[in-house]
């Protein structure tokens, strides 16, 4: 029934070992904590991409002492985001192809250096998309991993699996957990002595309304895209003028900050020089020089955020190319 993962397992051993996906989150810090409890050797690994960095997990894994590995998979995950092959949610988010591209890395992780299996804070049906038991199945399936993956605040309500039946880990220790209850992760947050984990309401930006939108924009105007390109979509308000030149205007004094330091080469920066207002970036997707027209345009949206400005005459304008 296994033999795809048959070949992966190697017999018991006094300490097991194991590779954990994790986010840092209140799951996943609990999930981890259950194995490490246990005496085993845990693993944790902690990706980063352009949509989410390390910083929250970094902490989270230090704060338990959990040994940890930060993974940079930019690249690859941003191809899945253009093109996910099992679709996405609500918004640009892809969550089952993400998974599963986690779980790839850890599999050959869990090869190379000779782990027992792999685990993850997964809840059954907390995740509408990534995390009902169809999609748990076919990301094992996918990843080759079918009976290593190792769910433990879930365990008990899932099929039991490979790191339970030859005892590497104790079945008795994990969880039944399931829904999006957090009652029973609070509890043992505070029976573990955790006082430190971030809101549940946080999730990844891909399944915001706002920065998804902007994102689909951003893919039908470029198809060389960097960082700078997706941390300014956090920022601002946002306007397209044409298909390839974009403004962004500052909110606030911290959002001005920011988009200053955001301006790339060939992107414009523009502000008043004797009132209070944004700053405002204009960025050229084009290999087109910007006219005339283009900075009036900007101008015109400078003076609008800028109430202080209205209607005086002796406007002065600081751009910055």
């Amino acid at each position: 029934m296994l033999k795809k993962t048959n070949k992966l397992i190697k017999k018991t051993s006094a300490k097991s070992r194991g590779v954990f996906l994790f986010s840092g989150g209140l799951d996943s810090i609990i999930a981890a904590k259950i194995l490490l409890n246990q005496g085993i050797k845990v693993l944790g690994l902690i990706f980063k991409s352009y949509f989410f960095n390390e910083k929250q997990a970094v902490e989270s894994a230090k704060q338990i002492g959990l040994e940890f590995r930060v993974i940079d998979f930019s690249k690859v995950h941003l191809k899945i985001v253009k093109n996910p092959e099992f679709g996405r949610g609500k918004n640009m988010n892809p969550c089952i192809d993400c998974h599963l591209l986690m779980f790839k890395k850890a599999k050959q992780i869990m090869k190379k250096e000779k782990f027992d299996f792999v685990a993850s804070g997964e809840v059954l049906g907390e995740r509408p998309m990534s995390q009902n038991k169809e999609a748990l199945f076919l990301i094992e399936r996918e990843a080759g991993l079918q009976g290593l993956i190792l769910r433990p605040l879930s365990a008990k309500v899932l099929p039991i699996t490979l790191p339970e039946k030859y005892k590497w880990v104790k079945r008795q220790g994990l969880q039944g957990i399931k829904g999006r209850a957090r009652k029973i992760q609070l509890s043992l947050a505070k029976q573990f002595k955790i006082k430190k984990f971030p809101s549940p309401a946080g999730g990844c930006i891909l399944t915001e309304e706002v920065f998804s939108n902007r994102l689909g924009e951003l893919f039908e105007a470029q198809d060389k895209l960097a960082k700078n390109d997706f941390d300014i979509l956090r920022i601002g308000r946002h306007f397209w003028l044409d298909k390839k030149i974009k403004i962004v205007v500052g909110r606030n004094q911290e959002e001005n900050e920011k988009i200053e330091k955001l301006k790339k080469l060939k992107d414009v920066l523009m502000s008043l020089k004797n009132y209070p207002g944004p700053t405002i970036l204009i960025r050229n997707y084009s290999q087109k020089k910007l006219s005339e027209v283009i900075i009036k345009k900007a101008k015109i949206l400078l003076l609008k955020y800028s109430p202080k400005a209205k209607n005086q005459k002796d406007i002065q304008l600081e751009i910055v190319n």
